[in-house]
C-alpha cells in the first residue's frame, strides 16, 4: 500500500512539475503578443496566460520538429 501511494504521488509531482514547465515556456509567447503584436498589428487583441500556453501546445503539434539522420550501412 506504501508503495502505490508514493507512486501516485511521484507520478502526480510530475505530472505538475510538467504543467510548471509547459506554463513556464509560454510566458514568451505571452509577453511577445501583449506587447510586442498587440500594438503593431491593427485589431489584435491581447491574450491571457492560459490562451499563449494553448497556442504554444497548438503549435508545438503543428510545427513539430523532426531530425532525421542517415545510418551508414
Amino acid at each position: 500500500m506504501d508503495k502505490l501511494i508514493i507512486g501516485l504521488g511521484a507520478l502526480t509531482g510530475s505530472i505538475v512539475f510538467i504543467l510548471f514547465i509547459s506554463f513556464l515556456l509560454s510566458a514568451p509567447v505571452w509577453l511577445l503578443w501583449n506587447y510586442c503584436l498587440v500594438g503593431a498589428v491593427v485589431g489584435i487583441n491581447q491574450i491571457t496566460w492560459l490562451q499563449a500556453w494553448g497556442i504554444s501546445i497548438l503549435f508545438k503539434i503543428l510545427f513539430k520538429a523532426s531530425i532525421t539522420t542517415k545510418s551508414k550501412d
